[in-house]
């Protein structure tokens, strides 16, 4: 603790090991100029591990801020010993470069985890870099047309277009067509310019994008398995699912769409209101002035059925009744009718009325 703050001894190395047993972000590193690259003379796990210094904006303490164990290995390093026998390194940062070369697992200064082939067996290729002749910086952030990344290719590719909306027939004159249009998922907007667009990429391909590109500036945060969601330059809000929706809801839930929606299904749809069964706890649906409420069903049938309750229809100008087959009417209780105009049967077939007692104008 005497040596802290003077003579410090800086290095530049590669780490080999991130796996700390303490499990507090640290990592072993092997040094150029201290550190020999022979691994037998010096393996791995003999290299001394290293205390990684994290920024301001995390607290390093009680789990508070981020989590310090993101660098992995092949990663290349800079630092200093506070120590002078050179046993107690501290990173200071990571140095991204243009690797020349993919690194093997039988030498030092290379990332020690080796990919596999086709069979599973490692191939004596380090795992990182994962590419030589190009930049350590993310392909997104480096927007090259030649080398796009493969989340943009993707996105591309799996682009949904042409998604239907209700079409609602018009059935004589009394039900008029509505307006349809399909619908396509927006295009892609990205044209991230070099060095607007800031990127996080986790080792499994989580991303996290915030595109500061002059007139394209976006949001966008995706799952490795595509969900996603992404704030266009517009203000447009796209979001992706890849799986199942999940939405659950403490209390209460209030939506305010100030244009017009469309939600169109290929499976079911349920609604379930009031499931704790309290009074007034109503589903209410209000039409304003000049629009219309049209159900259509296309092969099916339209089934209402109140349990014990009233069903109650109040018509404020026609009420029009168009039946393709038969029309049956069972009522267990007694049936009032009360027409204040006339009343007009008409019936090209017979008309058979029973009862046992029939009274005509009583």
């Amino acid at each position: 603790m005497a040596f802290l703050g003077k003579n410090f001894h800086w290095f530049i190395g590669v780490v080999e090991d991130r796996f700390d047993p303490l499990k507090v972000g640290r990592l072993r590193v092997r040094c150029l100029g201290i550190h020999t690259g022979d691994k037998l003379t010096l393996p791995t796990i003999d290299l001394p591990w290293a205390s990684v210094m994290l920024p301001t904006t995390s607290a390093g303490i009680s789990g508070l801020g981020q989590s310090p164990s993101f660098i992995v290995e092949g990663a290349w390093v800079w630092g200093y010993f506070r120590d002078e026998s050179k046993q107690e390194p501290v990173v200071v940062g990571t140095m991204p470069g243009q690797p020349a070369e993919l690194g093997t697992t039988a030498s030092g200064f290379y990332d020690p985890n080796s990919r596999l082939d086709e069979n599973g067996e490692p191939t004596g290729v380090s795992v990182y870099p994962k590419e030589k002749d190009e930049p350590d910086v993310n392909r997104l952030a480096v927007n090259n047309s030649q080398k796009e990344h493969n989340t943009f290719t993707l996105r591309k590719a799996e682009r949904i277009t042409d998604i239907p909306t209700a079409d609602f027939d018009e059935v004589g004159s009394n039900i008029k067509a509505s307006d349809t249009d399909n619908w396509n998922e927006p295009e892609i907007t990205y044209k991230a310019i070099y060095p607007y667009n800031h990127v996080f990429e986790s080792e499994s391909g989580h991303i996290k994008e915030y595109d500061d590109t002059n007139l394209n500036e976006r949001i966008h945060e995706r799952h490795k398995s595509g969900t996603s969601y992404e704030m266009l330059p517009n203000g447009d809000l796209v979001t992706l699912v890849k799986n199942n929706n999940y939405l659950i809801t403490s209390s209460n839930n209030k939506a305010f769409i100030q244009g017009d929606s469309d939600i169109t299904i290929n499976g079911r749809h349920k609604v379930y209101i009031n499931k704790n069964g309290l009074e007034d706890n109503n589903y209410d649906i209000q039409i304003g002035p000049g629009a219309n409420v049209n159900i259509q069903v296309d092969n099916g049938n339209l089934n209402v059925v109140t349990k014990t309750g009233q069903f109650n229809f109040d018509v404020g100008a026609d009420f029009n009744v168009n039946v393709g087959g038969n029309y049956n009417l069972n009522v267990q209780g007694s049936e009032t009718k009360t027409v204040e105009g006339t009343t007009t049967h008409n019936t090209t077939g017979s008309t058979t009325i029973r009862g046992s007692t029939i009274d005509l104008n009583p």
